[in-house]
């Protein structure tokens, strides 16, 4: 009934009328004033009265160029579209990641071309590779004295490290980033005194926290020097790098699909958020305490301030808030911590999963956007 009579309103007006031109003719109310500025007439300099002797100087705020068109050209012009600016090219694929006091390498590049340039990097310093595994994207150097190293690495060592008598050795470890094509590099030293023969093994985590930063700092800088030259792919990681995936989608002892991301809690959380952004849905809350977000799969994410026009709102276009609510279909998308990774799963509500389709769906969306 409501659209009937913005039909019937619509009719009126137009049958009341005579012809559009008062609407949009060159007299109309909605005209096109693109050219209105050729009209325009230059006015004489602002003057100050004469009895102002301490006055500013008063400048044009918008001074009119002075290679302008001819003035006496008339008729229609259509003003230039402005050019795009050129894309930004000094933004480096290689960046620093912190969380807490873990430091490492995030690489928009795939482990392949990350696994030469990382070992390159080691050499050049003079440091002898002990044991690599491109497989899995993990190298160790032998241990090795600071002074057997070149001397700019050498005497960073001695800084950062404890004693300037000890030993060091390294592992670099490469995994895939989270994101489709990117990689993540980690150090972790470990140091024993000069002529020891203890075999202290390499921790899960930094904890020659001094060391570890230093060779990350010095990691980056070579990388990014690297890849403004161009840089190198390794075939024998290209053809074997078998690490596992950081995103994976499985199913639980229950048969429900869940989505595995190999990430700290705080990247997950905002990685999903993002994916979530991309979807053919709309995110209606959070919750990071909880950490959930709470999604309507009914309705089409828009912006904010998008208002119906004119016609959408004579013709009624717009859904009421009730149908709205009617035809509703929310879920949760919930991250739990379960060891070093981070579980995605999607609920009806806290007591209740989604159906098996319906999370798959979900899960298979922000799987596909973390590319």
């Amino acid at each position: 009934m409501k659209r009937l009579a913005g039909l019937s309103a619509l009719a009126l007006i137009i049958s009341s009328t005579s012809g559009c031109g008062w609407l949009w003719g060159e007299e109309g109310y909605f005209r096109d004033r693109g050219s209105d500025y050729l009209e325009a007439t230059q006015k004489a300099p602002m003057q100050m009265p004469p009895d102002i002797s301490s006055a500013k100087r008063l400048d044009p705020l918008l001074p009119i160029p002075r290679n302008v068109a001819d003035d006496n050209v008339k008729g229609e012009f259509e003003v230039p579209r402005p050019q795009p600016l050129s894309a930004a090219a000094d933004i480096s694929d290689f960046s620093l990641q912190k969380s807490g006091s873990s430091r490492w390498v995030l690489a928009q590049r795939a482990p392949a071309e990350v696994w030469p340039v990382a070992r390159q990097f080691f050499e050049d310093n003079g440091f002898r590779i002990a044991e690599e595994r491109p497989q899995t994207g993990e190298f160790n150097t032998t241990w090795q004295r600071f002074d057997e190293l070149s001397g700019a690495m050498a005497s960073r060592l001695a800084s950062a490290s404890s004693s300037r008598d000890n030993e060091v050795r390294a592992r670099i470890r490469i995994e895939p980033g989270v994101q489709r094509n990117t990689s993540e590099v980690y150090i972790v030293s470990v140091e024993r005194p000069a002529g020891s023969t203890a075999e202290p093994g390499f921790p899960a985590r930094s904890e020659n926290t001094g060391v570890d930063a230093m060779l990350v700092d010095e990691m980056l800088a070579s990388m990014t020097r690297s890849a403004e030259k161009g840089g190198s792919v390794s075939l024998l990681a290209a053809r074997d790098f078998d690490a596992p995936s950081r995103v994976s989608l499985s199913e639980d002892g229950s048969g429900n699909p869940v989505l595995n991301l190999g990430a700290d809690l705080d990247r997950a959380w905002s990685s999903v958020g993002r994916a979530l952004e991309q979807g053919e849905w709309r995110v209606e809350d959070i919750n990071r305490s909880l950490g959930l977000y709470y999604i309507n799969l009914a309705e089409k994410a828009e912006a904010k301030d998008q208002e119906p026009g004119f016609f959408g709102k004579l013709f009624g276009s717009a859904p009421s808030k009730e149908e709205r609510e009617a035809r509703a279909e929310r879920y949760q998308v919930r991250l739990s911590k379960v060891g070093d990774s981070v579980q995605v799963t999607v609920e009806k509500n806290i007591n209740t999963v989604a159906p098996a389709d319906v999370a798959r769906r979900v899960l298979s969306v922000i799987q596909d956007n973390l590319g």
